[in-house]
């Protein structure tokens, strides 16, 4: 029974600290599409899109041809090759990009004196941190061609380079593309850290206009929002070059 009024104080503590929010007053209207303040606000905010998509796109593309490199380190039979693929996968895969991201920015121009810009500091720092794990992507893609196509290969007296180059790497990749695509997917969300170096991406954009506005939650809702519908519309082209890669293969078999 002692323990009762300890109950209550909780409680009373509890709707306290919620009270300031059931006493938000909503402003939609900052963001709506069919008021002429919500339709500035949302223009403002979309700015950040083209941003996004290309510090996204453009990381991609390096990770993906840097993780490739690295994943057939793994596999030349050399031992500085093998533990420079070990290094560098356990290395970048290690670091937080958040952390990256500021070190390559702040830190680059003291340690080594190369000074980037915000999108190529962004660029860098993403695809150093996703190059550890499209590295992996790939050994596995590799590792699960089977042995019997490499001897058959190599009784056509294909080099081992021939062999990667035109048998082992379309079909790894085919076997890779759904994970590939969760990468972009993950890719986009994380560019969201990019806004802390000042990067004007969506996040950074919904910041400054939170800051002017001061409406956080429909601001940070509409950012929920248009986050949603880009990964959506981003997986849905994954599936899409899946089902096409898919029926290119079967055709040809």
């Amino acid at each position: 029974m002692d323990c009762i009024p300890g109950v209550f104080r909780g409680a009373g503590r509890v709707a306290a600290a919620l009270e300031p929010v059931m006493d938000y007053s909503w402003a939609w209207y900052e963001v709506s599409p069919f008021s002429a303040q919500g339709q500035r606000n949302l223009s403002f905010m979309l700015e950040g899109l083209l941003p996004t998509l290309s510090v996204s796109l453009a990381a991609f593309g390096v990770s993906i041809a840097l993780g490739l490199v690295i994943a057939l380190l793994g596999f030349i039979p050399w031992k500085p090759a093998k533990i420079l693929n070990r290094v560098w996968v356990e290395l970048f895969r290690s670091i937080p990009f958040l952390v990256m991201i500021l070190w390559v920015y702040y830190g680059l121009p003291i340690s080594i004196g190369i000074d980037l810009n915000i999108f190529s500091a962004a660029v860098v720092a993403l695809a150093l941190t996703d190059s550890a794990f499209e590295a992996e992507i790939f050994r596995g893609g590799i590792q699960s061609i089977g042995k019997d196509q490499l001897e058959t290969a190599r009784s056509l007296g294909l080099t081992p380079g021939q062999t990667m180059v035109s048998v082992v790497l379309p079909q790894a990749i085919r076997r890779i593309l759904p994970p590939l695509g969760n990468q972009f997917v993950y890719m986009l969300k994380i560019s969201s850290l990019a806004s802390v170096i000042g990067f004007a991406e969506l996040t950074r954009k919904a910041n400054e206009l939170t800051l002017i506005k001061y409406r956080p939650l429909e601001i940070y809702t509409v950012l929920i929002l248009e986050y949603l519908a880009l990964i959506l519309l981003a997986s849905w082209l994954v599936r899409r070059l899946e089902a096409r890669l898919g029926s290119s293969q079967e055709g040809h078999g």
